[in-house]
């Protein structure tokens, strides 16, 4: 007997379903319009671009002209591009523009399909960004589309990384922008570190279409984007620790490969202490429980981790004598991300390259809080319907699948499960020379780069010739994978996440064009058309060959811990309509069977007593399977959440710090903001030093006349005011708010109220640059450590949130003293001064020329404009000395004489802050 909900979806048909079926009237007024906008020639489809914005200046909605926008869209892609979209795409752009996540299956144009509410977004004049996974793909995409958006008379730029500034500002400012995830992040954070309104480069965050959404949402979202500096060297202690790990036998440590976390046990910590002291790392009678010990037991761990949990070949390879991470999920080499906390470091170590210095964050954000900046925001990809839980949850994003515009002729067969990862590869050897005699092209799926170079090195010996894709060889990337449904042709592939090229049967004419004109050196376009065309019929008569011969064959080696990759890599064989068929091939040794794999399958597969290179074939494994990847995937959601929620107490933060940063660089004038800073300091320090309601013998007169005096520059007779008769805790504060008001005023009257203007806008970045920084390390630091409160039965995420915003009380309260101390003891230089300055210094290096020069070691500060010279600011040795520069003066001692000859101690000339 069937279910109710059986039966309902029967009759009414699923959720998604109704979706669908809302939109198909829309759907059929944007093509009664088709006719309409054939009848115009190019100068009037254009014009109607135009028209559109000035009826949606005057008050009409983009969903009133959505109709009308997307008919438009549609001749125009005919026109520019010789592509008409479907209906399919049509509804798939209706759900984009909605705020939604269109699921389209591989090969169904999503690309041309996002052109249609990104066109009608852009009517807004504010900029609409199309999100990429890497350079490639916004770059092709960009210049593919470009076409239809400049016969329509938008603009169109696209941002990479490497850009100079002017250029990447100018990208911004185009209709449309294509660029990747982490360039847009990093743009924002970058933005954020600016001092002017006009250095920044990015304009709105108004409207996102994040192509491959599940890629750069779900899977890219464990990792926050970073932006950070060098601290000290450190080379030696990783080298010397890097020693030790290979002496450790098993007993030594644990590893938890879920987790991706290794820890020592006693015997380990008793090992590694005698060789700790032995290195003269640690003390003879100190222990790796001291506190002292805390950092040397966390390069223990890293360095432990790499060796037994990070592999090379799967994780990172070397290049270039450097560790370079891969993309679990896209199998490419990620250049510039490293690992945090010292585990990139003891990587390089293991490995022997070069060790790059650690780093100390200037500014984080997590691509969840990034993305949720903007108004609205869009996504398509082929797989997204697993995740649609954790899309709506963390961006509010629905997602809607979109039909295919032909019926999926593809087998799906279920999995093969071998006993031993050896039977699986001689059976999967077998299967792909099988596939190749027949002329099936065959696309395996492997899980990392070393996996795929023993299959190909097996492939080899069976004589079976084939193409390897991996992070080694990415640059060839698209024109191997453009030929990869070829007659015969086998493809070795790493994940297949992103790669936005389409496998066609028979080949791809135009990579044909191409690499034939490169081998002959032609450049003449209308000869590489030529030769395009002479491809095209060879690809015509391939390609029914291939379909003879049963379409593509997707091979996968192994199951990943997620299911959309496997869907993603499954998608690749029968597009539009196309015959294909797909099949799995695991072992019982496969990491996933291993680590998360049922234990009731293993069992069960011993009692079948299964032979020598015999599989099990049962939709029960596959569910079995399934489950398996769902735990995974229900764990790697909580860690994304938990990410989220702590990152969330920091975004509060960030906008709040980021905000207040914009203000300041907006404004012209901060003498109000400043004076209102300068006030709360007399409040705090009065408030603190004599409490209302306390007896006059309470006061603690002669600590703030002190702490005035450092705060303020200024000696006034405090004590004094507070011996008179009468004086209350309200006279002190205003006696003192005058006094400070006076001094102020008077720096303003001696160099202008343009100069200080400027400085006071400089000063106030800068210390909150400073103080921002500061504050993300101390953040750090309490996260790493937060989560033992919960063996004090306390909640650690509001542990957390509590000394996070103690922490962000005391960074404001901070600042301000901080930024109304440098005010009151600034000097601005004067012309005559500088020239004297100029004088001497040319004078000393003349001097400094003939006598030997001191090595010396750069520690950069920021430097206040309009200040005199800053202390303490250091450049690397060589150069001589420049006048004009005071930085080149190099580490100056605080009770040094000053460079510039004076005769002053340097704390009381150009030291001065």
């Amino acid at each position: 007997m069937l279910g109710f909900g059986t039966v309902a979806k029967k009759l009414f048909g699923t959720t998604n379903d109704r979706k669908v079926r809302s939109v198909r009237p829309l759907v059929e007024k944007i093509n009664a319009l088709e006719p309409d906008m054939q009848a115009l020639d190019d100068t009037a489809l254009k014009a109607k671009t135009h028209e559109f914005v000035g009826r949606h200046e005057n008050g009409e909605s983009l969903d009133d002209l959505l109709p009308e926008a997307f008919a438009a869209m549609r001749e125009a892609a005919v026109r520019s591009l010789g592509m008409r979209p479907f209906d399919v795409q049509l509804i798939g752009g209706i759900f984009l523009h909605r705020g939604n996540i269109s699921e389209m299956k591989t090969g169904e144009g999503k690309t041309l399909m996002a052109t249609l509410p990104v066109y009608l977004n852009a009517l807004t004049r504010r900029g609409v960004h199309v999100v990429t996974v890497n350079d490639y793909l916004a770059r092709r995409d960009a210049e593919w589309m470009a076409k239809v958006y400049n016969f329509m008379g938008l603009s169109v730029g696209v941002v990479v990384p490497g850009m100079e500034e002017q250029a990447k500002k100018q990208a911004y400012d185009c209709d449309v922008v294509y660029a990747t995830n982490n360039e847009l992040g990093f743009d924002y954070l970058r933005d954020n570190m600016k001092t002017s309104i006009d250095q920044m480069v990015q304009r709105d965050h108004y409207f996102a279409i994040v192509d491959e959404v599940d890629s750069i949402l779900i899977d890219e979202a464990r990792t926050p984007l970073i932006i950070s500096g060098p601290t000290q060297d450190r080379s030696e202690l990783y080298i010397t620790l890097d020693k030790f790990i290979p002496e450790l036998s098993e007993e030594h440590y644990e590893l938890d490969e879920k987790q991706r976390s290794a820890t020592l046990t006693e015997e380990g910590n008793e090992f590694l202490e005698g060789r700790l002291k032995e290195a003269g790392l640690l003390e003879e009678d100190a222990t790796m429980y001291d506190p002292e010990s805390t950092t040397i037991v966390h390069h223990v761990t890293q360095a432990l981790r790499a060796h037994k949990l990070f592999t090379r070949d799967k994780d990172y390879i070397v290049k270039n004598d450097e560790v370079i991470l891969i993309d679990e999920f896209t199998g490419r080499m990620m250049q510039g991300r490293r690992m945090s906390e010292g585990l990139h470091q003891a990587m390089e170590a293991k490995e022997g390259v070069k060790i790059q210095p650690e780093n100390v964050t200037l500014a984080s954000v997590t691509f969840q809080n990034y993305f949720r900046l903007y108004d609205k925001l869009g996504g398509m990809t082929g797989t997204a319907m697993t995740e649609a839980d954790e899309f709506m949850e963390i961006y509010g994003l629905g997602v809607v699948e979109v039909p295919t515009n032909r019926p999926i002729a593809r087998e799906d067969h279920d999995d093969q499960v071998y006993r031993t990862t050896r039977e699986k590869y001689e059976a999967i050897v077998d299967e792909i020379k099988k596939a190749q005699e027949k002329g099936q092209p065959t696309l395996v799926g492997t899980t990392s780069i070393e996996k795929s170079e023993l299959l190909s090195q097996m492939l080899k010996k069976a004589g079976v010739q084939h193409n390897v894709l991996n992070a080694r060889f990415h640059e060839q990337e698209a024109a191997i994978i453009a030929q990869a449904g070829r007659y015969g042709a086998v493809t070795i592939a790493t994940n297949m996440a992103g790669r936005g090229t389409d496998i066609k049967l028979g080949g791809n004419a135009e990579m044909m064009a191409q690499v034939e004109a490169a081998e002959k050196g032609i450049t003449d376009e209308g000869e590489i058309a030529t030769l395009e065309q002479k491809h095209e019929s060879e690809v015509e008569a391939e390609k029914q060959k291939v379909l003879d011969a049963g379409g593509l064959f997707v091979l996968a080696t192994e199951r990943h811990e997620s299911r959309r990759i496997d869907n993603q890599l499954r998608g690749r064989s029968g597009r539009q309509g196309d015959p294909g068929r797909t099949n799995f091939y695991l072992s019982l040794e496969d990491d996933l069977m291993r680590i998360f794999g049922s234990d009731r399958l293993d069992n069960m597969l011993q009692k079948l007593g299964m032979k020598e290179g015999e599989a099990i074939i049962h939709p029960w494994v596959n569910k079995a399977l399934e489950r398996a990847q769902g735990k995974v995937e229900a764990r790697n959601f909580d860690i994304r959440k938990n990410l989220l929620k702590y990152d969330d107490v920091m975004n509060d933060q960030r906008k709040a710090i980021f905000g207040q940063r914009r203000e300041i660089m907006e404004a012209d004038d901060l003498s109000e903001i400043v004076t209102d800073m300068r006030h709360e300091v007399v409040d705090d320090l009065v408030t603190e030093h004599v409490p209302a309601r306390a007896y006059a013998d309470q006061w603690e007169t002669e600590a703030l006349s002190e702490r005035v005096r450092d705060v303020f520059g200024l000696d006034l007779p405090v004590v004094a005011w507070a011996d008179e008769e009468g004086v209350d805790d309200e006279d002190l504060r205003e006696r003192i708010t005058a006094e400070v008001d006076n001094a102020a005023a008077k720096k303003v009257g001696q160099y202008g109220a343009d100069t200080m203007r400027g400085v006071e806008k400089r000063i106030l970045l800068q210390t909150i640059d400073k103080e921002w920084r500061e504050h993300l390390l101390t953040l750090d630091h309490l996260r790493s450590v937060i989560g033992f409160r919960g063996y004090a039965q306390r909640d650690p995420l509001n542990e957390f949130k509590t000394e996070a915003f103690a922490l962000f009380e005391g960074l404001l309260s901070g600042l301000r003293e901080k930024v109304t101390k440098q005010l009151a003891h600034v000097q601005v230089l004067s012309p005559e001064e500088r020239q004297q300055i100029i004088e001497r210094m040319q004078a000393l290096a003349a001097e400094q020329a003939n006598a030997p020069q001191v090595a010396q070691t750069p520690a950069p500060t920021p430097e206040p404009v309009g200040a005199g010279a800053p202390a303490g600011r250091s450049a690397p040795a060589g150069p001589a000395l420049d006048p004009e520069r005071p930085e080149t003066w190099g580490e100056v001692g605080r009770n040094a004489p000053c460079p510039c000859g004076s005769g002053k101690k340097y704390k009381h000339c150009h030291g001065r802050v």
